[in-house]
């Protein structure tokens, strides 16, 4: 039986966190035992923001490293950059035809980058869901594996692709659904900053590669509340937040040893902190060290990222040649 295909990209743009490992990481090694996984790393999306070719390359290089640490496996997933399978590009361009300009401007994710940085409104913020969508369509994938900020790119890939065979009369794209595993196992992990989710660019977050001395400093500075006043009161959100992370990483005897305590207002949030920073180091320490040690190794990160690029470059040139075949350029003379 044929396997579906998965495909899904981060960006290079800082240290993967604990929100992208439990959050995404983790339900990739779940996929690619039974599904074809497309896992790649945007670099060409990176540009939207400037980065100087040094942090693009050392970005790529540290995301590519933390994937392999976290258990991703070259030899069950096709993991690539995405600069080195040019077809995207050139797919992206004929999208791009098709592709309008109000539509893009009513995007969520456009309108508020355009806000945050009014002085980098530049094309490639604009036109992100056409890179996005060639990205998913080229390999004809059927599941993205996408969170709430990514759900309405996802939804301008299905009518990209939808568009391309309505316009050219055929059934050449299939339209991308969002991946979901049964029982939730995608999580949201909040950021220790007292609301909102974990983030890069957000500075509420712990890395995978995060030194522990530095993990401890951060959780003892994760906001809290002055304490609960009366028995089993209704926990604040940041509060509510320390203990989801807790649940995450700790034992169930833990999360219900503070849980107890919070209950019967003898909670010390100092105790919690300090079992949260300890446990967090105990997940974290096997893959720091992981990603400390695949680093060193650049053979073995050319290898992977030379056989990734080629097996991705047979599937989008496969595609490609489709798409040119469908819109006319194939050469009768």
């Amino acid at each position: 039986m044929t396997k579906q295909i998965v495909v899904s990209g981060i960006r290079p743009t800082g240290n993967l966190h604990l929100g992208n490992y439990f959050g995404a990481v983790r339900s990739f090694l779940k996929m690619q035992e039974d599904y074809n996984c497309y896992f790649f790393i945007a670099d060409i999306h990176s540009l939207t923001t400037h980065p100087t070719p040094v942090n693009l390359q050392s970005g790529v290089k540290q995301v590519l490293a933390e994937y392999l640490a976290c258990g991703i496996d070259p030899e069950k997933s096709i993991i690539f950059i995405q600069s080195d399978v040019p077809e995207v590009s050139e797919l992206y361009a004929f999208l791009n035809m098709n592709a309008y300009l109000g539509e893009l401007e009513r995007t969520t994710s456009f309108k508020e980058k355009a806000r945050k940085n009014p002085e980098n409104v530049n094309a490639g913020l604009l036109t992100y869901p056409v890179l996005m969508a060639a990205d998913i369509i080229i390999h004809k994938a059927q599941f993205v594996p996408v969170g709430k900020d990514q759900e309405q790119n996802l939804e301008m890939a299905r009518k990209f692709a939808g568009r391309f065979n309505r316009m050219y009369n055929c059934e050449l794209f299939p339209l991308p659904q969002p991946f979901t595993f049964d029982g939730g196992d995608m999580i949201k992990v909040p950021g220790l900053d007292g609301s909102g989710k974990m983030g890069k660019s957000e500075g509420n977050g712990i890395f995978l590669v995060e030194d522990p001395k530095d993990i401890r400093k951060k959780v003892m500075r994760a906001v809290t509340d002055a304490g609960p006043l009366e028995p089993n009161s209704k926990k604040a959100e940041a509060v509510e937040n320390l203990f989801t992370l807790l649940k995450i990483v700790s034992t169930p005897e833990v999360v219900s040893h503070f849980d107890a305590a919070y209950n019967d207002c003898s909670i010390r949030y100092g105790d919690l902190k300090k079992q949260l920073a300890e446990d967090i180091i105990a997940f974290t320490s096997p893959i720091r060290e992981s990603i400390l040690e695949i680093l060193k190794d650049e053979a073995y990160l050319g290898k992977v990222a030379r056989m990734g690029a080629e097996r991705a470059r047979e599937s989008a040139q496969k595609t490609l040649n489709e798409v040119k075949d469908v819109i006319g350029f194939r050469r009768l003379f």
